[in-house]
């Protein structure tokens, strides 16, 4: 009896043993099989490459059908604010500006007073030159319509703060030489796109300025989806310019060479993206999931190919694609926009066939339902705010109109009664996932001490301490910003951490000023 339990004893550690010794052979394939992944750069397509499902995959959502299978990035960080005042997916014709402007500020890192090449009362045609930045000559900025300049106008210090034009009836486009795509070199491709000004509609990562002729980006990046409140459906934006933006994208793999250009898709919607986005050729796909930031360009860098010291990487807008392409295909300055009038205050949102730069007075004409009313070119979060006589920013396809704060609540932060866009819990809008908000522009409270309150990781998707960038900038401390990864930041990459900030801080001005810091040191 005492040598049988001995027997059953010695059996149960050897197959204990057994177990143990599996288990860890299995775990240690496993982590080779993760740091192999993570050293070749295969991770960042987004698929699992572990011998066992995570705890996330387990509970995440069911995709739709249009996937197809492919990997997706799941994103939990983030936060969508829904606004009333949605554009509804058709063109107003009645809504035509009348006046344009080119806004040299809209530019960072142009001279202040560039050079001017016209005059008040010269009449220029769609893609004449208008003005080019002292320190790059070679960089031409391009009239977006035909018609008459009627003002120049200045601001501090003599600086030039807008050309504007009065715009033809009948528009009126500079006929350009074609260039020979598949024949010509990369060099006279980029000086072809600098005179005819398409190359000013180029982003450059770190710090968003128009790259040099002798920048050589390691990709190209462009976003499908804007998930930033009442955006622009780029899916309706895009509809029957196919051919145009896949010119476009034709042309940025002529300037890219060794990289590639890569394509973002939403994951999230009911229905599938656009055919001219699934059917996109000469392009790297990747599909997102998850609330805004997801849409994000600069997010979705992070995932795919995080940007370093010393590396850069270029950046497009939908519509900024389909001009390139346009001039390729008509030989002509393509600065025709699809832009969403948005916000509460509107007696009917909606999207409207426009320029580059349009008039907000002439755009928003009887459509206005308060009496005080903020115009923003742009989202809430990120947007520029502009005078109802003021110009839509050049790389902008949104206008958004929300009624001016300027009337106080009573305790209103003791006693949360109105509805309002938060990520506190305070408010019950997490019972209500769906409820739409029609906000104003008060903050509820002042600037405080800037503690650490952990609010800014709950809506960032990017491995970084924006909350430690944020101090590192304050106190100028250029390893430390570099170190916590400024380079990948925009403030459009910010915005929502501004949005949800107990400390109201300006995060996306101090951002900007770390940014242009760190481009003089550079």
């Amino acid at each position: 009896s005492s040598s049988g339990s001995n027997n059953y004893f010695l059996t149960t550690l050897i197959v204990i043993g057994v177990i143990v010794l599996i288990a860890v052979i299995v775990q240690v394939a496993d982590n080779l099989l993760r740091i192999e992944a993570k050293e070749t750069g295969a991770e960042k397509s987004g698929a699992n490459y572990s011998l066992f499902p995570g705890v996330g995959e387990l509970f995440r959502p069911k995709l739709p059908d249009y996937v197809n299978g492919n990997p997706v990035a799941f994103l939990k960080q983030g936060h969508d604010i829904l606004l009333e005042g949605e554009a509804h997916k058709e063109i107003n014709e009645s809504l035509q500006a009348t006046t344009f402007a080119v806004q040299p500020p809209d530019f960072i890192g142009i001279s202040p007073i560039p050079k001017v090449l016209v005059e008040k009362g010269d009449e220029v045609k769609a893609g004449d030159s208008l003005f080019f930045d002292k320190k790059r000559p070679d960089i031409l900025y391009s009239a977006p319509v035909s018609g008459e300049v009627v003002d120049i106008i200045r601001g501090a210090k003599r600086s030039i703060a807008q050309v504007v034009i009065l715009a033809d009836k009948e528009q009126k486009h500079r006929e350009f030489e074609g260039f020979d795509l598949a024949n010509g070199s990369r060099e006279d491709l980029v000086a072809y796109l600098m005179k005819t000004g398409l190359w000013t509609m180029i982003c450059q990562r770190p710090f968003d300025v128009v790259p040099e002729a002798s920048d050589k980006p390691k990709a190209v990046f462009i976003t499908t989806f804007d998930s930033a409140p009442l955006a622009p459906d780029l899916n309706f934006v895009v509809e029957g310019k196919g051919a145009a933006f896949q010119k476009g994208l034709d042309v940025l793999n002529k300037l890219v060479l060794e990289g590639k250009v890569h394509l973002g898709l939403s994951a999230r919607g009911e229905s599938a993206p656009s055919d001219v986005f699934l059917n996109a050729e000469n392009v790297e796909k990747h599909w997102f999931h998850g609330p805004h930031p997801s849409g994000n360009v600069g997010v979705q860098i992070h995932h795919i190919d995080p940007i370093s010291a010393g590396e850069k990487v270029w950046t497009l807008g939908v519509q900024e694609v389909i001009s390139l392409g346009n001039l390729f295909l008509e030989n002509r300055y393509d600065a025709s926009r699809v832009v969403a009038i948005t916000g509460a205050e509107l007696e009917k949102p909606t999207y409207v066939n426009t320029f580059i730069g349009a008039n907000i007075a002439d755009l928003t004409k009887g459509q206005i339902k308060g009496e005080k009313t903020r115009f923003i070119s742009g989202d809430v979060l990120s947007g520029k705010q502009v005078g109802e006589k003021g110009f839509l920013s050049f790389h902008d396809d949104q206008l958004t109109t929300i009624e001016e704060g300027d009337n106080y609540e009573l305790f209103g932060w003791l006693i949360p009664i109105a509805p309002r866009p938060s990520i506190s819990r305070t408010f019950p809008n997490f019972l209500y996932s769906d409820y739409k908000f029609t906000p104003d522009t008060n903050t509820h409270g002042e600037k405080r001490a800037f503690v650490v309150t952990g609010q800014y990781e709950q809506v960032l998707p990017m491995d970084i301490y924006p909350q430690h960038l944020m101090k590192a900038i304050m106190i100028n401390d250029f390893e430390r910003m570099e170190g916590l990864g400024i380079y990948e930041l925009s403030e459009e990459d910010v915005a929502l951490c501004e949005f949800v900030c107990t400390s109201k801080q300006p995060l996306q001005q101090i951002l900007r000023e770390g940014l242009d810091v760190m481009r003089e040191q550079s």
